[in-house]
Order: C-alpha cells, then structure tokens, then sequence
C-alpha cells in the first residue's frame, strides 16, 4: 500500500513556528520563492469519477453541501461577472500538468464529475477505524479511472484524527487488480476538535486566538471537511502516488494546498485567514460561489506559474 499522506500541517505547528516571530517587510523581501518539485510520477487524467462514502449518520442538508462542492469543480453555471468560484478555484490545478517537463499532448486533460454515493449509516465497521478500515471503505468505491473520498460523521474515530491529521490521501490495491485507485480520507470534527481541523469557524487550540468566521453554510463540522476535501483533492490529482509534485522530504511532504496552509484571502498570517468575502445576510465569510446558490470557504492554492499561492479573493 503506497505511503499514507498526512493531510496539512496542523494550524498548530502553523501558529507556533510563525507567531512567535513575524516577519519584516525586509525579511519577506529576502526570501527566495518556493518551488513545488516534480518527481517523475504520473498524475491523474483523462474523465475521473468522485465517489463518496458515507460512513455513519449525516444529515441531507450535510450530504448536500458536499456533493454540491464536489459538482461544482467543474460547473459551468453561469455567474455574474468578476466572482470567484468554486471551478475558477480548480483551474489552478491544471497549470501543474502544464508544467511538465515532457507534457503528452495525447493525454486526455483531467475531468472531474460525481458518479456515485455509498451509505453506510450502520457502522458497518464499528466506530473506532484504523487505516486500513478506510482503505477497505474507500475500495466499495469504483476502482478504474476514480478518487473515492470516505467521509466519516462526528462520533466515528479514526486513527491519528485530530492528533495528528484531520484527514488523508492516497492509493491502494485492493482484490485482484493490477491497477492502484486513489482514495481520499476526511473526518467530521465538530464535536472531537473543531479547534484543530476546522479553523477559521472555531477557536484554535493553540496560537492567536482571533474572531471566529461565520461558516458559510451554517455547519462548523462540515464546512470543515469542505476545507479539507478541497486540500485533499488538489494533493491527490497532482501528486496521487507519491511522486508526483510536492515541496521538501517524502515524509512529510507540503503539497497544493498544504503549501498554503491557513490562507483564504489577502493579507493572510498566522491565526487570520484573510480579507474575504461576507454574505450580508447571514454574516457567513466565504471566498467562492458553487452551484445551488452555495458559498465555499476554499484554501489557497500554490501557483506553479508564478511559485506563490494564489487567492481567490
């Protein structure tokens, strides 16, 4: 089984190797600009089904959040001109195939769609999971040509949740097949740590305790897991198998999204996520319209283009 990433480094580890010593102008100036290396592996292509698994007891209303994310990644509805989306959002995914080194011009692009959906609101395997039950959940998925994202409800437990991970990627074998299937991982951590895996909608555990956001569709536990399936997803298509592009050791790699950890808008620094937008109604913060009329709070992305990371608002 390939090596397991674990998703973002911990807003914790965040807070705490950057607030202690803010950076000068002069500092910021000095740095060089990060670079996100390629190792030589494959990444995803060509039409790619999104599978959910629902593992324990969500509500509608959450199912529907996420599958509204996931159909707006490639959306084409219509928008008033100069908003951010959720699929503008996603584009910037594609420039890492652009930067290839040998492109296959013959190779489909990547396309993503929601295909299919798994309940499983009888704990099939109980409520304490280790990885190898998700990889067994993520396998009820399609195997060819997928990314199976297992989602698991507040009372189930994982391994590693909230110490060390809210969520996590990667690949398997399962059966007879020859072929890996990507799979991702994320947990609801609403009433098991809301303060580590679902800031900036709740109080961090550690670090600068700033103003809490308003979460964009009312549900601090699921917009969350927004967060952390739009990190999770960005890391697997561009690096599914290990070896595709990520900053520093193998280990503990920094990917798309982990690059830019606790970033939303401009401005952003350690416990503040940014200048973003406001819906006048509900005080929700968000920074990208989906489909359905939804709002989305999405993590920035790093732009191999210009090396930085780049902010929907």
């Amino acid at each position: 089984m390939a090596f397991l990433h674990f998703l973002i480094v911990f807003f914790c580890v965040f807070y705490s190797a950057f607030a202690a010593k803010m950076l000068t102008t002069s500092m910021v100036q000095d740095l060089q600009p990060l670079l996100m290396e390629y190792h030589k592996g494959p990444l995803l292509r060509g039409p790619t089904a999104i599978n959910l698994i629902w593992y324990g007891k969500f509500t509608p209303s959450q199912r529907a959040i996420v599958l509204d994310f996931t159909s707006s990644l490639s959306s084409s509805e219509p928008r008033k001109s100069g908003q951010p989306s959720v699929s503008a959002w996603w584009q910037t995914t594609h420039k890492y195939y652009n930067h290839l080194p040998t492109p296959k011009p013959s190779s489909p692009p990547l396309s993503l769609s929601l295909k299919s959906q798994t309940l499983d609101e009888g704990y099939s395997l109980g409520k304490s999971l280790r990885m190898k039950h998700i990889v067994r959940l993520a396998a009820k998925g399609a195997q060819m040509n997928s990314i199976n994202i297992v989602l698991t409800a507040a009372d189930v437990t994982v391994d590693g949740f909230c110490m060390s991970r809210c969520g996590t990627h990667g690949s398997s074998r399962w059966g007879l097949r020859k072929g890996k299937f990507a799979y991702i991982w994320v947990g609801n951590s609403e009433t098991q740590c809301p303060g580590t895996c679902a800031w900036p909608f709740h109080q961090p555990v550690y670090g600068p305790q700033s103003s809490l956001l308003v979460a964009p569709n009312n549900d601090v536990g699921v917009d969350g897991m927004i967060i952390n399936i739009a990190s999770l997803l960005a890391g697997t298509v561009t690096n599914p198998f290990d070896n595709g592009y990520f900053q520093g050791p193998a280990e503990a790699p920094l990917e798309a999204a982990s690059a830019c950890t606790g970033m939303y808008g401009k401005g952003a620094y350690p416990g503040y996520a940014g200048l973003l937008l406001v819906d006048s109604t509900t005080g929700a913060s968000y920074n990208a319209h989906g489909i359905n009329g939804r709002k989305y709070l999405l993590p920035a992305l790093f732009d191999p283009s210009s090396s930085m990371c780049s902010l929907m608002v």
